[in-house]
């Protein structure tokens, strides 16, 4: 009997099963850290009411403004509230500014998705040939150079680097500004300070990974039906020592979309991070919420996106995995 026409090929049928169990999860993910964040921040002392009173007001003001906001009632009532608001798309509204949350976090998101994608693109122009060289070369002189970096690297956190380069290039050189978020010349630091950390880890990786799959048993199979050097390091070896570094690379860029609450704040990059940090000393924690689902979102997202990319580099883990 001829194939139905109308009917859409199998791997499509499995992509879109997976797509959609994937998102199940990724909902049920979401359920649980909103109520977590809610039964975390309702244990801190103190709210919004007590900020927006200030310090000389009296006990009954700050309960007639906790009244206003709703803050009086149950833990699980204002979570409820809180949820069907999200069902209709709705995550609130800041208790200092009286903002919707979506819109704060749509304006910030947009800097920290600069820097972010800024500091990722820089950690793999460099980590990735500087772990190649050091895998072509494994135990030379070269190889030895490059491990002793990423120790040095790997070691140095990132604020101290934040500073040692405001201090040599604003401080003394004056050739970059210290604070903003302006032009590519703001973008320079914070985006060196972030991008060093993971330019050793991703070399140390794709250093790791590259002599690890250079003695498999399919790359020597490869070299013995006389394959060339750069086909065989290109299809074989490279191509499979990729699958650990993606799945890095894919957390980092979460890392990073989340905020980097430190280096912005250091250069008061007006990203997601340095909102989470104000909100935070605000004890605005509707923006805190929502920043927090917001990057488990993200997080959600890119995890899908890594499993494709290991579908597509390795048909393996795609059948088994679709």
């Amino acid at each position: 009997m001829p194939a139905n026409p109308t009917q859409p090929p199998t791997i499509v049928v499995t992509m879109l099963g997976y797509l959609l169990k994937r998102l199940g999860s990724a909902v049920l993910v979401l359920v649980v850290v909103s109520a977590l964040v809610f039964a975390l921040l309702d244990t801190v002392p103190g709210d919004v009411a007590d900020t927006l009173a200030g310090d000389a007001a009296s006990t009954e003001r700050v309960a007639e403004l906790r009244q206003e906001l709703g803050l009086d009632q149950p833990l699980f009532t204002r979570y409820l509230h809180f949820a069907a608001g999200v069902l209709r798309g709705n995550l609130g509204a800041s208790a200092i500014s009286g903002r919707p949350v979506s819109t704060l976090l749509a304006e910030r998101f947009g800097a920290t998705l600069k820097l972010a994608l800024a500091a990722l693109g820089l950690a793999m122009v460099l980590g990735i040939p500087i772990g190649l060289i050091a895998a072509s070369r494994g135990g030379g002189y070269v190889d030895l150079a490059v491990m002793a970096f990423t120790t040095i690297g790997e070691s140095l956190p990132s604020f101290w680097v934040a500073l040692l380069l405001i201090q040599f290039f604003a401080l003394q050189l004056h050739w970059l500004p210290v604070l903003g978020g302006g032009g590519l010349e703001h973008l320079v630091m914070p985006a060196v300070a972030l991008a060093l950390p993971a330019i050793a880890l991703i070399a140390r990786l794709v250093r790791s990974c590259v002599l690890d799959v250079r003695s498999a048993d399919y790359v020597r199979t490869a070299r013995a039906k006389g394959l060339g050097h750069l086909i065989v390091w290109r299809d074989h070896i490279v191509r499979n020592a990729m699958l650990p570094v993606i799945t890095m690379l894919g957390l980092y860029l979460g890392h990073l979309l989340g905020g980097a609450f430190i280096i912005e704040t250091i250069f008061a990059w007006p990203g997601l991070g340095r909102l989470v940090v104000q909100a935070i000393f605000d004890r605005d924690f509707p923006v805190v919420v929502g920043a927090v689902l917001l990057i488990a979102l993200i997080y959600q997202v890119l995890n899908i996106f890594v499993d494709l990319a290991h579908a597509w580099l390795d048909p393996r883990i795609g059948h088994e995995a679709l």
